[in-house]
């Protein structure tokens, strides 16, 4: 499992966080008597927990998935560190309710990895890779939810349209959908390969030309639609923001544009003041709650995305907490 699970910009991740889960005299605030607390919002195969754990022998680790194998098999993964992880089987836009239920009030550190892990993309019958035929399922956690064959069968066209403009930004939406349409009332979709087929044929000669695989954009935007992993984002990172202690340092690696803007956009106005414009001296209250650490969106380098192909979209911005929300 480790082998084929390789984590994406790892040591970055590390170093953004250490400050906040290093042992230093004048260091983070945590619980009394207990070592610095790290949430992996997106447990996955647990390799960057695994990672966390190992360099930060003081942390404990909380742990988050929705996906009951992923726990499973991490689980397995991190049984060498003991009552040090504790893994729940949660989307992470619970984490408030997470860290409630734990007696944790504050935390040192955050992490969210919003790609799709390798085991999801890898195990062909969850449908989430446009490569091989499989299932339309496309779902983080099989025990709920509509499937994406439930989406393309049942949503309305122009509804289709929207998911497919706003989460694959897909160009030719319209097209795409008027053929998923007119096939469906000859037979429901039901795997994969029948839908990359489709989308080969209804798309123009020159829209097939660039951008890899002319189904990446529609199956990204099913994706999205069915786990609604923007809607969760939304709330997730202002509640993890939220959940850290003054000093606390959160990491997101993001994966296509829409996950990208959303994070920069909280983290931006963290960093912001409050102030109305004029004031001599901008009081306390205004005064941001976040300061950045990376400038703009850091790239994995070009030896990373020889070793890791999935690691080439990723996109990592940290910032860290330097002052309470005004109660």
């Amino acid at each position: 499992m480790s082998q084929r699970h390789v984590p994406v910009m790892l040591q970055r991740c590390l170093d953004l966080l250490a400050p906040a889960l290093e042992q230093q005299p004048g260091g983070v605030p945590h619980a009394e008597g207990q070592g610095p607390v790290v949430v992996d919002c997106t447990l996955g195969l647990g390799g960057h927990s695994e990672a966390l754990l190992t360099r930060f022998p003081e942390a404990r680790l909380v742990a988050l998935d929705r996906d009951k194998e992923a726990l499973r098999l991490s689980g397995e993964r991190l049984a060498p560190f003991g009552d040090r992880a504790t893994l729940v089987h949660a989307v992470y836009d619970e984490l408030p309710d997470v860290l409630d239920r734990l007696g944790l009030p504050r935390v040192q550190g955050v992490l969210f990895d919003l790609g799709v892990s390798s085991m999801q993309l890898d195990e062909a019958d969850r449908g989430f890779a446009y490569a091989q035929d499989a299932p339309l399922d496309m779902r983080m956690d099989q025990t709920t939810g509509v499937s994406a064959a439930e989406v393309l069968n049942t949503y309305p066209a122009g509804e289709l349209v929207r998911i497919l403009r706003a989460y694959g930004e897909e160009k030719q939406a319209k097209r795409i959908v008027a053929a998923i349409v007119r096939e469906r009332d000859k037979e429901p979709f039901g795997n994969s390969a029948r839908l990359v087929e489709l989308i080969r044929d209804a798309l123009p000669q020159a829209a097939k030309r660039t951008g890899g695989n002319p189904a990446k954009r529609t199956f990204q935007a099913l994706r999205i639609e069915v786990n609604g992993e923007l809607t969760v984002l939304e709330r997730a990172i202002p509640a993890a923001v939220k959940a850290l202690a003054v000093g606390g340092r959160i990491a997101v690696l993001s994966y296509h544009s829409l996950e990208d803007r959303l994070v920069k956009q909280v983290f931006a106005a963290g960093a912001a003041n409050t102030a109305p414009p004029g004031l001599p001296v901008v009081p306390e209250a205004y005064q941001p709650r976040l300061k950045l650490l990376t400038r703009g969106a850091e790239l994995p380098t070009e030896e990373e995305v020889a070793e890791n192909r999935r690691a080439a979209p990723a996109r990592l911005r940290g910032a860290q907490r330097i002052r309470e929300d005004e109660q």
